[in-house]
């Protein structure tokens, strides 16, 4: 199970451990930080007096590290305190555009460039001084800028390969768009997790009656670059699964893109049957919206849409149409990026936390352990599978 207390800590650390929220990353820092205290202040007697597990319990990982701007918006990345040995942990929300700063006395948002930028500032004032630089971006930046369709730029790999230049030693990202963008740093540490089973966890604590068989539900890709995740849900909830691809019209280029003409569906029948629609991301939210009209015209009972990531780039509005309408029942993101008060005040969001996840995988790297078992999620699915069909009651994570 995912419990801190059975996960493999036998090696010693690779370094204390260091924390480091980048502006904008704070909040989901802070709940990180909470959890490490919380276990290795349990487990202090285990290594009270060992030389090697020095500095090993504290009140605080965090490091206290800022970027000043000057009037005209330039920066520095500034760390106070020493970093020497430190095994580093950096954390960046690169699409919270929450942030503001001044510019020439204007109030400028900061975009996801700026937070690259700022998440190079402090690696260079690091300074090559900490034993190992670890990055958990949760959404990969520029990863939609993925692969050429003619003369482009290759924006992720590039930025990848400019980390690694800088001494990143590893990367952990959240659903990467593509995960093949790895390739452009081979000999590198870069993980993508998928947060299926926070999704599942949080479904099924909070809509007490779902009938999970394939007699009941199906698990439904809005396209065909995401059927993998409908597939793995499918799979280890044992339901049918269903996709559906966008027919676009290339003749037209509307916004940057080929507009879509219709959404086409692959699988078998919906009707009556509860359904959940997974993908990577909610950007502007037509194409879930368009999937939910498609899937109720096929009769299909209650709509669920789940995705790691919840942009909304252009509002809430649609969606309290769609949930008034009785398109989409609920809709499930997780704290990985900024979610606005007015998301999170919702009737139909569900919040899917994932920050005690984030620092079981800190806390097993810092021990040089394997995180094979933190990546696989089956066996945890399948136990809260089967509490749910027992009657029994989902702890949902809680804020310490």
């Amino acid at each position: 199970m995912l419990r801190r207390s059975e996960r493999n800590l036998e090696n010693i650390p690779v370094g204390a451990l260091g924390l480091i929220p980048i502006t904008g990353c704070e909040e989901l820092g802070e709940q990180v930080n909470k959890f490490l205290v919380k276990w290795r202040k349990e487990s202090e007697n285990q290594h009270v007096g060992d030389v090697v597990f020095n500095g090993y319990v504290r009140d605080n990982y965090i490091i206290n590290t800022k970027v000043p701007r000057f009037g005209s918006g330039e920066a520095k990345g500034i760390i106070t305190e020493s970093v020497r040995g430190k095994d580093l942990y950096l954390m960046v929300d690169v699409l919270n555009y929450n942030v503001t700063y001044s510019l020439t006395g204007n109030v400028n948002h900061m975009s996801p460039d700026d937070h690259f930028q700022n998440l190079k500032r402090v690696i260079a004032a690091i300074g090559g001084k900490s034993i190992r630089i670890n990055i958990i971006m949760p959404f990969l930046y520029e990863s939609r800028q993925h692969k050429r369709s003619g003369r482009e730029s290759l924006d992720c790999a590039l930025a990848l390969q400019e980390l690694v230049r800088m001494g990143v030693d590893n990367i952990i990202t959240f659903d990467a768009h593509d995960p093949r963008v790895q390739n452009a740093i081979p000999l590198n540490g870069f993980e993508t997790v998928s947060p299926t089973y926070q999704f599942i966890k949080s479904l099924l604590g909070t809509v007490k009656d779902l009938q999970i068989d394939s007699d009941h539900m199906m698990a439904i890709s809005p396209d065909e670059g995401g059927t993998h995740r409908a597939i793995y849900l499918a799979n280890v909830l044992g339901l049918d699964m269903g996709m559906f691809y966008k027919r676009r019209d290339y003749t037209r280029i509307v916004n940057g893109r080929n507009p879509i003409v219709a959404h086409e569906f692959l699988g078998s029948s919906v009707e009556g049957k509860d359904v959940i629609i997974i993908d990577d991301m909610i950007s502007s939210g037509d194409s879930i919206i368009e999937v939910a009209k498609e899937l109720k015209r096929r009769k299909a009972n209650r709509i669920f849409a789940a995705a790691t990531f919840g942009l909304f780039t252009n509002g809430m509005d649609r969606f309290d149409k769609a949930y008034e309408d009785g398109l989409i029942h609920g809709i499930l993101t997780t704290n990985l990026i900024y979610r606005t008060p007015e998301l999170l005040s919702k009737p139909y969001y569900i919040d899917c936390d994932m920050s005690k996840y984030i620092a079981l995988l800190i806390d097993t790297l810092n021990h040089d352990g394997s995180i094979s078992t933190l990546l696989s999620p089956n066996e945890r699915i399948q136990h809260v599978l089967q509490v749910y069909k027992n009657g029994g009651e989902i702890e949902l994570e809680v804020e310490i």
